[in-house]
């Protein structure tokens, strides 16, 4: 009876740290001085060959979509990456988010773009979760539509936890 008692204390804890886990926040000061909030990318597309992972970065002034695909193109392909990312959200509207940067990090091993949210719009990402996203990232496999089966609130979760820190 006591080996089961700990074991149901144990599940309980380990759950609470992955619950809690869903909300941090981490953040990094860039080169020019400015905080910048963001969370672990979340698995979006996967397959053995390919995956798709994407997340959320803010000054708290600007929000960006953040994607990295994997494979990616080498520098000179990935940079010519330029075009928007379109979005359909559970409320049947379609929004663009502007391209911003194309970044490759950690000694070329994570390539990631980033996209701009329009701050109008900002409320509808907090409130609707994601269904397709266009994405056309020129020189690589990531040329189509693709309808969101996992994570489909990873974008309206990580929003609203920004802004309840706020």
């Amino acid at each position: 009876m006591k080996k089961i008692s700990y074991l149901i204390l144990l599940c309980f804890y380990f759950s609470s740290f992955q619950a809690v886990g869903q909300c941090e926040i981490k953040n990094k000061i860039q080169p020019d001085g400015t905080m910048v909030y963001f969370f672990d990318p979340a698995v979006f597309y996967s397959t053995k060959s390919k995956s798709l992972k994407i997340n959320i970065l803010t000054d708290k002034e600007h929000y960006f979509i953040a994607l990295q695909p994997t494979p990616f193109p080498d520098r000179k392909e990935g940079k010519k990456i330029k075009d928007d990312l379109t979005i359909i959200l559970a409320d049947h509207n379609t929004y663009t988010l502007s391209h911003f940067d194309t970044q490759y990090r950690n000694n070329d091993s994570i390539m990631e773009v980033l996209y701009l949210m329009d701050q109008k719009d900002l409320e509808a990402f907090s409130n609707y979760e994601a269904v397709t996203a266009k994405i056309n990232m020129k020189g690589t496999e990531f040329v189509r539509d693709y309808n969101f089966k996992l994570h489909k609130t990873a974008i309206m979760e990580q929003i609203k936890c920004i802004r309840k820190e706020e």
